[in-house]
């Protein structure tokens, strides 16, 4: 049985670490705002461009003049998956459901011989992945030193997943993140973004284009690309703080609820401690 003396210290530890998780709940509970208005202002913008690229890649359809971006390469033999995870823990669940997603997938795409290939953003999901997929690794985007992301890095990496595809090293790639639906709920997302898969794309207008439909995909696809992978960013960025509220939320009143058994620990044993000396004394004035 511990000793009041480590009952007592054990108790500061513990009030010491709801300190710091009532003081990260409160940071993530700022950052949260502002991460969520970005990926919510960002909405609207990938949908409309991905709207204007679905009719245009509807009326274009398998024409030999396709975007090779939007046509692909012929094949499906090597898939590209960019996992998108956090470069901190301590927000719950948030990586692990990334993480699960792209298992799943990799098995699946084994399963029917398919050659894979994984693209790392964020070091978190490095780190589960490289237990059972450390052979797959092609490249690994660092975000540590970025204190907020911008389109620039948005940019970069889809130049990065453009020029693999370009080169023959990618056949589809798909993007792997956390969509923000709440702070208590984020949906992992596989989305494919080469080569450009728009779901029930249909022509509602009619429109002549100058230049020719190819011409302008051809223009949009890069940037496309761009999009998908900033608003994945965005929507991370969210997720990851919604999840790290959570769960500092959580461990706070775990902490609390530790602390009132620790401290009920502490007085019925100081009330022991107490008794037992009483007696010893009544005892000894008894003996004499």
């Amino acid at each position: 049985m511990p000793s009041l003396k480590d009952l007592k210290n054990r108790i500061g530890s513990v009030k010491n670490t709801r300190k710091i998780t009532k003081a990260m709940q409160m940071v993530a509970a700022a950052k949260l705002r502002r991460a969520q208005d970005s990926a919510e202002a960002a909405r609207p913008f990938a949908e409309r461009m991905t709207s204007v690229m679905a009719g245009l890649a509807a009326s274009v359809g398998q024409s030999d003049g396709a975007p090779r971006l939007l046509a692909g390469t012929g094949s499906d033999k090597v898939h590209l998956l960019v996992v998108m995870t956090s470069e901190r823990g301590l927000c719950g669940g948030f990586n692990s459901s990334i993480v699960r997603l792209a298992k799943a997938k990799i098995i699946e795409l084994q399963a029917a011989g398919k050659t894979v290939k994984i693209l790392t953003v964020g070091k978190k999901g490095r780190e589960q992945l490289r237990r059972e997929h450390a052979d797959k690794f092609v490249g690994h985007v660092d975000l540590s030193e970025v204190r907020r992301v911008g389109y620039a890095n948005a940019q970069s990496i889809a130049r990065d997943l453009i020029a693999r595809f370009e080169a023959g090293e990618a056949d589809v790639v798909t993007l792997f993140y956390n969509r923000f639906q709440s702070v208590i709920a984020q949906i992992p997302t596989a989305r494919q973004v080469i080569p450009a898969r728009f779901e029930g794309a249909t022509t509602n207008a009619l429109y002549d284009y100058e230049p020719s439909e190819e011409a302008i995909l051809a223009d949009l696809l890069p940037r496309g690309v761009a999009t998908q992978v900033f608003t994945a960013l965005l929507e991370n960025g969210a997720s990851e703080q919604g999840a790290r509220m959570s769960a500092m939320d959580n461990a706070t009143r775990n902490a609390g609820d530790m602390i009132n058994k620790l401290t009920i620990q502490y007085n019925r044993s100081r009330q022991a401690a107490i008794t037992k000396e009483l007696i010893e004394i009544i005892s000894g004035a008894e003996a004499l």
